[in-house]
């Protein structure tokens, strides 16, 4: 019988019942069962709340009523690799034949300041229940089937509703990370669900919290907001309760036009999405962000070519050829990611997008194969003077299509750069004699 903790059975549909026996029946699911014994282990959280709504499961997590130390004993025993990763949290990481679970025991918050909990663990199913952040991730399985529901987070579940567990302002406050969470999940599984003013207006009051929440931890919840179906709309509430002035650095755009077009050109040419685009259509390309959003190296090395590209509207390829050049110069992704800024900027128009994607699909850089010998064989002195002769004859040969196509020619065409360099060079000096 598939029930609720302490009440008669819900009355799931006979597709929710499919999706939650296909649960069970995941990889080592019912080993962990087994070994961890029924009555101690349910399956909680993401799992259960993707299983009943048709999306993607991609970690099964199980709450225990087992202290961590003898989680890991018994499942060491029965040849599952332990890592505690937190411990004083309760949760531990057991692998076995390539899968991973996520193990926590059932716990209570004893004290909490906003950004840290120290817990104390607990067998009181509900209890635990009552301290996670909304009802639809406050879902438990356990191994025969049973929907144990302490919050009522399936009615939350089958209409897309989000809603936070007992007082919103109090979950807030153990964790402001919760505020940006509430705009991700929105985005992600109820884009379509109507806004919440009330849980908006507690938002407005509690976002400041979010400054003391760390860069690394809201950079990871705005990565799966900016790529989830729902992200403009997440982004307009956001903006709507206060959140984005603080999230976001001063000199943003907040150009939802631009995030909007990108979103649509993405879903109409099948491209993945891209935080790191998505970001950039909406703020702009401002070093701001590197700090914002513990950018990395080489995120920020996408940042300075897309500017370097778009804020020189000359510098913007208008046909294939230049286009080609420019991926031989920045890589197909740079050329890429050009394409698709500039359109989310209204600097391309969406046809034109889609001959450069086509175009990129297949088409790579031809390899460049002069080195640095070559210049030398010529007579020319190490130095910075060879780097620069090769650039140059880089650059006309791109120009040219890519021609002359064989070594023969492109050693031809070095002699004939270096002849020119050489005079040139020839006649600076009898300009500077005379």
């Amino acid at each position: 019988m598939t029930g609720v903790e302490g009440q008669e059975d819900e009355g799931l549909t006979a597709e929710e019942r499919q999706r939650l026996q296909a649960l069970l029946q995941a990889p080592l699911v019912a080993e962990v069962f087994s070994v961890l014994g029924e009555e101690h282990a349910r399956i909680v959280g993401g799992a259960v709340r993707n299983a009943l709504l048709g999306e993607p499961v991609r970690d099964i997590d199980f709450a225990t009523t087992w202290p961590p130390e003898e989680v890991m004993r018994r499942l060491a025993r029965a040849g599952f690799s332990m890592h505690p990763v937190g411990l004083e949290h309760g949760s531990v990481l057991a692998a076995k034949g390539g899968k991973t679970f996520e193990i926590t025991t059932l716990r209570r918050d004893v004290e909490t300041d906003g950004r840290h909990a120290v817990v104390a663990f607990t067998d009181d199913w509900a209890a635990d229940a009552e301290r996670r952040d909304f009802t639809m991730n406050a879902l438990y399985l356990d191994a025969r089937g049973r929907l144990h529901d302490p919050v009522g987070g399936l009615a939350d579940v089958r209409t897309r509703r989000l809603r936070f567990i007992g007082d919103a302002a109090e979950r807030m406050r153990e964790d402001y990370l919760r505020i940006l969470r509430y705009f991700r999940f929105l985005a992600q599984y109820a884009a379509d669900a109507p806004a919440d003013d009330e849980t908006l207006a507690v938002i407005a009051r509690e976002c400041a919290g979010l400054a003391r929440i760390s860069k690394e931890r809201i950079r990871a919840e705005m990565q799966k907001l900016l790529t989830a179906p729902g992200a403009a709309r997440a982004l307009e509430l956001m903006l709507r309760a206060g959140v984005a002035d603080v999230v976001f650095p001063p000199d943003c755009a907040q150009d939802m036009a631009a995030l909007e077009r990108m979103m649509r050109q993405d879903a109409a040419l099948r491209l993945e999405p891209d935080w790191l685009l998505r970001l950039l259509a909406f703020c702009g390309l401002h070093d701001s962000l590197k700090v914002a959003f513990r950018l990395t190296r080489e995120e920020m090395k996408r940042l300075v070519l897309l500017r370097d590209v778009l804020a020189d509207a000359p510098a913007l390829p208008h046909d294939a050829q230049g286009w080609k050049v420019l991926a031989c110069r920045a890589g197909v992704d740079g050329a890429r990611d050009v394409a698709r800024l500039a359109a989310a900027r209204g600097q391309l128009g969406e046809a034109a997008l889609r001959q450069v994607i086509d175009l990129l699909r297949c088409w790579r850089p031809p390899a460049f194969p002069l080195r640095g010998r070559d210049v030398l064989a010529l007579g020319i002195a190490p130095g910075a003077a060879v780097g620069a002769l090769l650039r140059r004859v880089k650059e006309r040969w791109m120009a040219q299509g890519f021609m002359p196509q064989d070594r023969a020619g492109l050693l031809a065409l070095l002699k004939e750069e270096a002849r020119a360099l050489i005079d040139g060079k020839g006649e600076e000096q009898g300009e500077g004699k005379a």
